[in-house]
């Protein structure tokens, strides 16, 4: 499991992009480039990281299902994800 602070750390950052979303759209389509520099650092959708919505786990991360690698396949094998079973061939 991630540290509790990281994960509280990424949730701010996600509140902060979606605050300044439609400001960051504004001034990237007038081109400038000075005003959204002053915007703050964590108001960039990049800062962002993609992490496991049950341990927090930032590597390993499958985008489609939100969750890390370890809990996709233990969530597979437990057959809790529809459609997903292990391969044999």
């Amino acid at each position: 499991m991630a540290k509790k602070s990281w994960i509280a750390r990424n949730e701010k950052r996600k509140r902060t992009v979606e605050k300044y979303a439609e400001k960051r759209k504004e001034l990237i389509a007038k081109g400038e480039w000075e005003e959204l520099q002053k915007l703050p650092r964590n108001a960039s959708p990049t800062r962002v990281r993609n992490r496991c919505s049950l341990t927090g786990r930032s590597r390993g991360f499958v985008s489609k299902y939100g969750i890390s690698r370890i809990k996709f396949r233990e969530l597979a094998l437990d057959g809790k994800i529809p459609g997903i079973r292990k391969a044999s061939w």
